[in-house]
């Protein structure tokens, strides 16, 4: 069975759910290759009281460990909301083959600050949209109850 992007994405929004339960900025990730998810995490940024513990950056994290190398030309990483300028800067060096993220960020996401694309590596496809509305929502109704 060929698995496409929205099963993935499905299951980056269980890491966001994971998040929002423990009180997170629910945004999840998932790393892909060869139709296998090597990698899963959410934000982590409360409970590590770490700043940079975003659920792309540890999710690269654990595909690294998992796979023993510092790059990922053959991986996809999913992300529910469009990542921030740190997170880019982490996915360029991975050089990953494709990002997909589901809602944009105008806020906090890297497009605020930079061009398309960049700071993307060359070659990494990108493709943004898939399951957006399911991805906004749980941030919206995360922040409505921080209210």
């Amino acid at each position: 069975m060929l698995l496409n992007d929205e099963y993935y994405m499905q299951q980056a929004l269980r890491e966001a759910e994971k998040a929002f339960d423990e009180d997170e900025i629910p945004v999840g990730a998932v790393i892909v290759i060869n139709q296998k998810i090597i990698a899963r995490a959410h934000n982590m940024t409360e409970r590590l009281n770490d700043s940079t513990a975003h659920a792309e950056i540890l999710a690269l994290t654990s595909a690294y460990n998992f796979l023993g190398s510092k790059y990922l030309p053959d991986a996809a990483l999913y992300v529910t909301v469009e990542p921030c300028l740190m997170c880019t800067g982490a996915m360029y060096w991975s050089k990953l083959d494709r990002l997909i993220w589901g809602a944009d960020d105008e806020k906090n996401g890297h497009r605020r600050i930079t061009q398309p694309n960049f700071p993307f590596h060359p070659k990494t496809k990108i493709r943004t949209g898939v399951l957006k509305e399911e991805c906004a929502a749980i941030m919206k109704t995360f922040f409505q109850q921080k209210r």
